[in-house]
């Protein structure tokens, strides 16, 4: 990996954790902010990888301007179908989760849900805020494409889905309902369905490139979890959920590869 990409990385992970402990940490701590204040704070803190990306970017894409950057990562033709699949196979993963779960403890589907503290325009707001709009500019519109060039689709969908899933290290700890051994089926959850979205967004942008997947994808995933009350038993269902997602994308590719094969050899 080039030293750029790994200063990239590195400088995303450091600025993240400093922010979230320097930031909200005194906040909560210090001056006992409200939640809704908590939750502004925590959106600004997502967008460390575009802040690190864009106070640095003379230095990490010396070749092209801002403008040109963000012409060239929306420059992609858009399918509206696609874009609707994308987004209807990330939510029916939670939703068949929390569904599947609501089987196996006996309890019923609604629940597992609730309208929180904030109106719905609200979270839909604190939802496109964060995470989608600020996290993509950075993983999937600078540190993809490094890594689609280098490694093949499998190895740079994991490794992309690894460095993401580390950078939320810290909030595992800080922002997390699990303690104890509890943890550990959590962490591994959260590496394996970041790793999974990945899947999903290389997959769909493998032929449009265009960072609006990454967007709609991680918002679709987001929104959700502003009406989840789950326990730990949904994230091993959701890792299993997205393991199959994961091998039905690795089995469409090889299905595909085949094909062209055979289409050059007739």
């Amino acid at each position: 990996m080039d030293t750029k990409i790994k200063r990239y990385v590195v400088l995303s992970y450091l600025v993240f954790w400093l922010m979230v402990l320097g930031i909200c940490g005194t906040a909560s701590m210090v001056f006992h902010c409200p939640p809704v204040v908590m939750r502004i704070l925590s959106n600004v803190c997502a967008w460390t990888p575009t802040i690190v990306l864009l106070v640095g970017f003379k230095y990490f894409c010396p070749k092209e301007t801002v403008k040109d950057f963000y012409k060239r990562v929306f420059g992609g033709r858009i399918s509206a179908l696609t874009l609707v699949i994308a987004a209807l196979i990330t939510i029916s993963a939670t939703l068949i989760t929390v569904f599947l779960v609501s089987q196996i403890q006996g309890r019923e589907f609604g629940s597992y849900w609730s309208f929180g503290a904030y109106p719905f325009w609200a979270s839909f707001l604190f939802s496109f805020t964060t995470g989608p709009t600020g996290e993509e500019s950075g993983w999937r519109g600078y540190l993809r494409p490094y890594l689609n060039r280098k490694y093949s689709f499998f190895k740079a969908s994991v490794i992309q889905g690894v460095i993401w899933a580390f950078w939320h290290t810290v909030l595992w700890f800080v922002d997390s309902d699990f303690m104890g051994i509890q943890m550990i089926p959590y962490v591994i959850s959260n590496v394996v369905v970041m790793t999974g979205l990945c899947f999903i967004m290389n997959f769909f942008m493998e032929k449009h490139d265009n960072l609006i997947y990454g967007i709609v994808i991680h918002f679709c995933f987001n929104f959700l979890y502003c009406f989840l009350k789950v326990d730990i038993w949904f994230y091993v269902v959701l890792s299993l959920a997205y393991l199959m997602i994961i091998a039905v994308i690795c089995g469409i590719r090889t299905l595909k590869g085949e094909e062209e094969r055979k289409s050059v050899h007739v």
